[in-house]
């Protein structure tokens, strides 16, 4: 079968691509701004990507085409698809159809937490030997890769709430049909999506409706949004985790000095997991992983033991270099929720210096404004805060920066915020970079300009 994917560039449709190809379909795609690394990882793969939306790329007409939440109605690619009347699918229905079908699916769904999550989720499995698929937004460094067919009767994927396609406008994630279901939490967000929360409540309680009664779900039993959820009807056993000082079935408790924890049940200690990781955040979803990972089969410990190895995510806290004796991190936080959690782990970090946060406000939701009055209490763990102003910025952010706390500096040039951050920064401080978004590059600009000592 010829496979041509429209908006192959995205991490989700580039997974889809190399699902497709490893179940043996000839793949091609196009996307707008082609670009390493995933430019450079389809061409690995043997996937021809063509540049651009015109229509000359259906020429030869494929047997499908698997469209990316990214096309529009009046793209000139769409208007031929749909005028030649070629077969035509979103990303979730492939999925679906060609590879979970049959499997026993563990997704993973929530505002914040996802990718690492179902990353550890997959480790965990995989360490047991049980060789699981997977789809996850983001690249697990114990994998080196977002996507894996696997071998096993084991998928997991990271269910997104994000719309389908511009032909179906459910959430991403109830197309997966989740035989095991991870609930890390629930916020507003996607707000160029979802008229307010109650609208993101609905796609959840649909997701919940696709769970079998022999599965189980997985939930914070500290999120009030989740719980309100769940009274609108469920048919599927629950299993609870929480923070330590909160109602849940299983919790986190700090064993002592560092960054392990001790996973407790009705108040005795079930195991112990020693890993580097900061904050409670990345215990919660420790936590929910698992649980998850237990209902497939494998138990607590042995799960332990695996996050004891995991490598964490590209983008998630990644050490990005040192120079100077200053250290730049790279993470993908872009909720307020996201920055303050990012921020009081890495406060847990041990340094000399200074905890330094630059955040770049690109996402559709922050560029709106919508969580705008959120960011002045989301830096409190930082010692120093710079903000980029991105040119279609909707909302003043002077106004917001002048009632951080602590003092917070507004670029709007990447160069000059680069610049800057060199003659103000000090050994020993640890430089947390925040966007959802590449940022202009300033991770490997900024790490250069160190390195010479000099603004770029």
């Amino acid at each position: 079968m010829h496979v041509h994917i429209l908006g192959i560039c995205g991490t989700f449709m580039g997974g889809i691509a190399a699902l497709a190809r490893a179940a043996g379909h000839r793949v091609t795609g196009s996307d707008r701004g082609v670009y390493p690394p995933m430019s450079t990882q389809l061409a690995s793969l043997g996937i021809e990507v063509t540049e651009g939306y015109e229509s000359a790329q259906l020429d030869e007409p494929p047997d499908c085409v698997v469209v990316g939440n990214v096309m529009t109605r009046g793209m000139p690619v769409v208007e031929a698809m749909l005028d030649a009347g070629l077969p035509y699918t979103s990303g979730p229905e492939w999925l679906a159809r060609h590879v979970l079908d049959e499997r026993w699916v563990l997704a993973v769904a929530g505002t914040h937490g996802k990718t690492s999550t179902a990353s550890m989720l997959a480790w965990i499995l995989d360490d047991a030997g049980l060789n699981p698929g997977f789809l996850i937004g983001g690249v697990p460094g114990n994998f080196g890769r977002s996507a894996r067919l696997g071998a096993g009767p084991f998928f997991v994927v990271e269910a997104d709430e994000y719309d389908t396609a511009f032909f179906d406008k459910r959430s991403k994630f109830v197309h997966y049909r989740p035989r095991t279901l991870v609930l890390n939490n629930l916020e507003y967000d996607h707000a160029d999506i979802f008229a307010d929360l109650e609208a993101i409540k609905v796609q959840f309680h649909h997701l919940i409706r696709t769970v079998p009664g022999s599965g189980r779900i997985i939930v914070n039993a500290a999120d009030a949004n989740l719980r309100e959820v769940l009274e609108r009807g469920c048919w599927t056993a629950i299993e609870t985790f929480s923070p330590a000082d909160r109602e849940g079935q299983w919790r986190a408790r700090n064993a002592g000095q560092g960054c392990g924890f001790e996973v407790v049940t009705d108040g005795d200690r079930a195991v112990a997991v020693d890993w580097e990781l900061p904050g409670a955040y990345n215990q919660q979803n420790a936590l929910a992983a698992l649980l998850a990972a237990r209902h497939a089969g494998v138990p607590p410990g042995s799960g332990a033991d695996a996050l004891g190895r995991y490598k964490g995510v590209a983008r998630r806290m990644e050490n990005r270099g040192r120079e100077r004796g200053i250290t730049v991190f790279d993470d993908f936080a872009h909720h307020p929720s996201e920055i303050r959690a990012t921020l009081e782990g890495a406060a847990g970090l041990p340094r000399e210096g200074r905890l330094v946060a630059v955040f770049e406000p690109r996402s559709n939701t922050m560029r709106m404004g919508v969580h705008r009055d959120e960011l002045r209490r989301a830096f409190q763990s930082a010692d120093a805060v710079y903000l980029f102003e991105p040119p279609d910025l909707s909302w003043d952010i002077d106004s917001v920066a002048s009632e951080i706390k602590p003092a917070t500096i507004v670029c709007d040039d990447v160069g000059d915020l680069v610049r800057r951050l060199v003659s103000e920064l000090r050994s020993g401080d640890d430089v947390v970079i925040m966007s959802n978004g590449a940022f202009g590059g300033i991770h490997t600009r900024l790490l250069e300009a160190l390195g010479r000592n000099t603004g770029s």
